[in-house]
């Protein structure tokens, strides 16, 4: 049995120990005791942003703000009321409302952290991503993954709005963003009616090249740039047809692996009919809704949210979450998942549900 005998808490030479470990600029882990808290300490809050004064905001800007070298693009950033004025939607995800109006070009840039668009409204813009062409309308969700080079035209008489998602905070706090603008002169090219990408990996479901763009050395994400709403719509439809049930869900994917379409973000699209409602599920990792068409109900630790076409919801990481359909509700998300995987940090589980609110 040990004899030795340590300082009492009042002894000064206690007090010395502390103020040289300070000065060695160390620090005991016996005082750190939110170091392991028992869950994670979140600081992003739920919160929605409503389609009506996201649109009318961007349309504003539209009109007052110009398109140059000194932004690159007209864009709103979600942020988060918990995370103290940062541009973020929640701790990992930014998000915003893009817009691009009338003959109107956002200009060549690159940068490290990926990138989505779902688009919201509008026809007739492409995007250029390294060099091809790819068309956008509503429902359609286009890449642009990390160091990929793109820009943006819209030579058509109306503007166009779409949701971004990237990784910026992610990406930020790995000490890892890099950025780099394109040459001053644009593109002036009309837009392929079908992209390389989708021509070589969106022929069918199911087939890919034995050869092609991404054999050999495959990059990092889908080969594939553009996931048509047309394709994403059947697909839910169905689903819903064979399983009989009132909800569906589908990712998108790499078409050569089955991976996610990029290593940091999940996208996913659902579809509740009228009357559906899930499982309340908490899981690590945050996520942003955008409502793409419908009406339902969210409810956030025991928080209603009412959402409409366009609204766009952050969800923080173990927060309770649920929702229920008014009508025929289609909801996009994006995620971080792919990161806790890989990381071996991801966990879920389902609560029972929570008393409908009134």
């Amino acid at each position: 049995m040990s004899t030795r005998r340590f300082a009492a808490p009042d002894d000064p030479a206690l007090d010395q120990l502390y103020a040289d470990v300070a000065e060695a600029d160390l620090q005991p882990l016996w005082t750190q005791e939110a170091l392991m808290p028992g869950a994670p300490p979140i600081a992003d809050v739920a919160y929605l942003w409503k389609w009506k004064t996201l649109r009318g905001l961007a349309e504003s800007a539209g009109s007052l703000v110009p398109i140059d070298r000194g932004g690159d693009r007209r864009v709103l950033s979600l942020s988060n009321p918990g995370l103290g004025g940062l541009p973020y939607a929640t701790t990992t995800l930014w998000g915003a409302v893009q817009y691009l109006g009338p003959h109107e070009v956002a200009p060549a840039h690159h940068h490290t952290p990926a990138a989505l668009r779902f688009v919201l409204e509008g026809e007739g813009v492409w995007t250029l991503v390294d060099g091809d062409p790819v068309s956008m309308s509503p429902g359609d969700l286009v890449l642009t993954p990390s160091w990929r080079w793109h820009e943006h035209h819209n030579p058509g008489d109306t503007p166009m709005l779409w949701f971004d998602g990237l990784d910026i905070p992610l990406v930020r706090a790995l000490d890892a963003v890099f950025f780099e603008s394109g040459p001053d002169e644009m593109t002036n090219r009309a837009v392929d009616p079908v992209s390389g990408s989708e021509q070589w990996y969106a022929g069918a479901p199911g087939l890919v090249p034995v050869s092609g763009p991404a054999a050999g050395a495959p990059p990092m994400h889908s080969p594939l740039m553009a996931y048509r709403w047309l394709d994403t719509d059947r697909a839910l439809a169905a689903q819903l047809a064979v399983t009989g049930r009132l909800d569906a869900a589908v990712r998108f994917s790499d078409p050569t692996s089955g991976a996610d379409v990029m290593p940091t973000l999940r996208c996913e699209m659902h579809r509740l009919l009228p009357g559906a409602r899930t499982a309340t599920t908490r899981r690590t990792g945050s996520s942003i809704w955008v409502t793409f068409r419908g009406a339902a109900r969210a409810v956030v630790d025991g928080q209603p949210f009412e959402l409409e076409a366009g609204d766009m919801l952050a969800l923080p990481s173990w927060a309770a979450f649920e929702v229920s359909a008014h009508e025929t509700t289609d909801l996009f998300r994006v995620c971080d998942t792919p990161v806790l995987e890989a990381l071996g940090l991801y966990r879920e589980t389902t609560l029972a549900q929570q008393e409908e609110l009134s």
